[in-house]
């Protein structure tokens, strides 16, 4: 007689009836004390207690410049903007984002396989690593809207099956970061709190979410506790410049009215120790260009 695999144990319970905390279960720094690598201890103390690490230069000037050609091909192509790895804004119809960059260019897939990148991220993970998904942003003067506060792991833990918190974000500026111009917010020390969300998970909520986040979204009490608890830290800086962040912050960024633009590349680091399997609160999981399922590592 056969039986049924059992179920991946859930660390992180949400999309119940109500709102639920969970102190973290896993590490934010995977590898041991001294492991070498592109990142200094005290800065990788600094990730294991705030969950960030700002970097003023990650790429060049020049570099920069051929990122900026790449993605204004991108989102000028009427093929990529016909393509669904392609989110667009509701009001104004503009591109947003476009998912799976690095599978779509080879100038974004080199920058996936460049040493300053991959190699913070197996530092901090403590192995192999794959993209669990990857996406220019695009935040272009005069109205382009925000990302509300939200933990990425939540949706990933959810909807893609990623068992634990074993997942690197990185956000490296294309242009310059302002305070006014929808930058990156964080709540220093989030990511050592879980807060599962109320509320079952809609069919095809990727649709409604990757322009208007809503299942997965905090409520204002559980933000002003956090808010309350760790205060906001606000990400500014040259083009070039990078934010590493722990999968579990605490993030957002407001809208960008001014007349500055602001975009980034964003990729996703997991470890190879912690692929998917199936979602913990949803029927199905999202489509591959939102989390990954092929999960070779880079090389």
């Amino acid at each position: 007689m056969t039986t049924a695999p059992e179920r991946t144990a859930d660390l992180y319970p949400t999309r119940g009836a109500s709102e639920v905390i969970t102190p973290r279960q896993d590490p934010t720094v995977w590898s041991a004390p001294g492991t070498p690598g592109p990142i200094e201890t005290a800065d990788l103390e600094s990730y294991d207690r705030d969950g960030f690490l700002a970097i003023d230069q990650l790429i060049t000037p020049d570099e920069v410049e051929i990122y900026n050609r790449e993605l204004n091909r991108l989102v000028s192509d009427p093929l990529i903007r016909a393509d669904e790895r392609s989110i667009v804004e509701p009001k104004s119809q503009e591109i947003r984002s476009v998912f799976e960059v690095h599978k779509i260019s080879e100038v974004f897939a080199g920058l996936v396989r460049d040493p300053r990148v991959v190699g913070r991220a197996r530092q901090i993970l403590g192995s192999d690593v794959y993209v669990h998904q990857s996406r220019i942003n695009v935040k272009p003067g005069f109205g382009a809207s925000g990302f509300y506060w939200h933990s990425d792991f939540e949706t990933w833990h959810a909807e893609d099956g990623l068992p634990n918190m074993r997942t690197v974000s990185v956000s490296i500026a294309l242009t310059e970061n302002y305070e006014t111009n929808g930058a990156l917010m964080i709540m220093p020390g989030s990511h050592r709190t879980f807060l599962g969300c109320a509320g079952a998970t809609p069919k095809d909520n990727y649709k409604k979410s990757l322009q208007m986040q809503d299942a997965g979204t905090p409520s204002d009490e559980a933000l002003t506790r956090l808010a309350g608890d760790h205060g906001i830290r606000l990400f500014t800086g040259k083009p070039g410049s990078a934010t590493w962040f722990d999968c579990n912050c605490m993030h957002g960024s407001g809208d960008n009215i001014t007349p500055y633009p602001r975009s980034n590349v964003f990729i996703v680091f997991n470890s190879v120790e912690n692929t998917a399997v199936e979602p913990f609160a949803a029927p199905i999981p999202r489509p591959e260009f939102l989390g990954a399922r092929d999960f070779t590592p880079v090389r």
